[in-house]
């Protein structure tokens, strides 16, 4: 994987793969996830000015989780 599509599929498969095939997660389990993915997109995008869509690993890791 390269390119700015690897946050998009490495974030797909972690939901179908683990999460969501894990027994037990709620819907309001799953939501929150999401919900917290949506702030965290947003988040990146006023700080590194680039869509959630063109987001990569590397935008990420170059956020503090301190500043999110």
């Amino acid at each position: 994987m390269s390119g700015a599509n690897d946050l998009a599929v490495l974030i797909e498969r972690w939901f179908t793969d683990r999460f969501m095939q894990h027994r037990g997660v709620s819907s309001n389990t799953n939501a929150s996830y999401r919900d917290t993915f949506r702030l965290l997109f947003a988040f990146a995008q006023t700080h590194l000015g680039r869509s959630p869509s063109q987001l990569t690993l590397r935008d990420l890791d170059a956020l503090s989780s301190a500043h999110f």
